[in-house]
């Protein structure tokens, strides 16, 4: 694992100690979110809109639909920034000034371009696998047709950082003796279960793949 170049836009000034710019800190985040936020200016107006997405090295794959706004900005080769962020406790200090979050985020940037042919199909796999590892096999695959109408747009990050905060509420010192409580509370993102359609034909079990991820935490 390397990291990434540390860059004016990306560099964490505010409280810099909190800031990651290793491969491994960075990729578990986006690796672990099931959606990024891709911002990009269209017309000099800027737009943040939520998007699936997955990754292999260093290349993130953006997937939607081929008429949409985000597939063509995202993938015309202008600079576009994407976010990715967990909340794992909402934190309560005695002073509501230092309240805060504990959360894990990466803000990283890059320039897409729009595939086709092989990659794009590797990309589609690549996408399918991060949001349940095992389902490219066990579903149908794409046609024609459904690839025509979908885009799926490759970014290469050129820079990222992770912003991380992971502790207990911190309180000046003159109101630790106060009568306020101080503490977290614990936020947890679960995959919960997994509920069968009811259209489903008779006989079809939950396959292991899907079992998999219940209980997984994000």
């Amino acid at each position: 694992m390397s990291d990434y170049d540390v860059a004016s836009h990306t560099k964490v000034r505010r409280i810099p100690e909190r800031g990651h710019y290793d491969e491994e800190t960075v990729h578990s985040i986006i690796d672990s979110s099931l959606i990024c936020h891709v911002g990009f200016i269209e017309q000099e107006r800027p737009f943040v809109i939520p998007c699936i997405h997955g990754r292999d090295g260093r290349t993130l794959y953006l997937h939607g639909a081929k008429a949409s706004r985000l597939m063509a900005e995202s993938g015309s080769g202008k600079p576009i920034c994407i976010t990715f962020t967990h909340v794992d406790a909402i934190v309560l200090a005695r002073s509501l000034f230092h309240s805060s979050m504990n959360y894990r985020s990466v803000v990283a940037f890059g320039k897409g371009r729009i595939l086709d042919g092989e990659e794009k199909m590797h990309a589609l796999e690549v996408v399918s696998e991060s949001l349940c590892k095992g389902r490219w096999d066990k579903a149908r695959q794409p046609t024609e047709k459904e690839l025509r109408a979908t885009s799926v747009v490759a970014v290469d990050i050129d820079h990222a950082s992770a912003k991380i905060r992971a502790h207990e509420a911190v309180d000046d010192q003159d109101d630790l003796a106060g009568p306020w409580w101080a503490g977290l509370l614990s936020v947890e993102r679960r995959i919960t279960e997994a509920i069968p359609n009811p259209d489903l034909s008779e006989g079809i079990e939950t396959p292991d793949h899907i079992q998999a991820r219940v209980g997984e935490t994000l």
